[in-house]
């Protein structure tokens, strides 16, 4: 195979929205016999996942792709999902405060980005500038995978 990514799906029962939710991620091939991969997305709205993961998928005929069924090895990174509260604050300048920390984001629209924490950042000044910009009603925001590293 000479393709080193491929899509795999999520499906997932989302208690925010008290419904099955399906998302698709990039990753990156580990093994295919295994059917091993590593996840190369940071996840918009599935939980308990967070880049550099390693899943196990497999071909699913009901679904017609590589489809989750287990993570196989946790990375160490986080995944905080925040929303834009304020309707005059610009996406791109709450990204650059937390871009200053070392944390990347993926935006999903003008008002909800993803935003990954690499397991070697010290996640307590991102957790206070969070904390900060939610009292202030600014943003809101969900830890949806808080590793080990991670929590105090």
């Amino acid at each position: 195979m000479t393709d080193s990514k491929v899509k795999v799906l999520f499906r997932f029962f989302s208690d925010i929205l008290e419904e099955w939710k399906v998302e698709t991620m990039w990753a990156d091939i580990i093994n295919v016999d295994k059917g091993f991969y590593r996840l190369d997305n940071i996840p918009f709205y599935a939980p308990y996942l967070a880049s550099d993961d390693i899943v196990f998928a497999e071909y699913d005929a009901t679904e017609g792709m590589l489809t989750y069924r287990r993570t196989v090895e946790y990375s160490g990174n986080s995944t905080i999902h925040v929303v834009i509260m304020d309707e005059f604050t610009e996406i791109n300048s709450i990204c650059d405060i937390f871009k200053e920390f070392g944390c990347v984001s993926e935006r999903l629209n003008k008002g909800y980005f993803a935003m990954g924490i690499l397991a070697d950042i010290n996640y307590q000044p991102i957790k206070e500038k969070l904390a900060e910009l939610e009292n202030k009603e600014i943003i809101s925001y969900a830890e949806s995978c808080l590793s080990s590293q991670h929590q105090y």
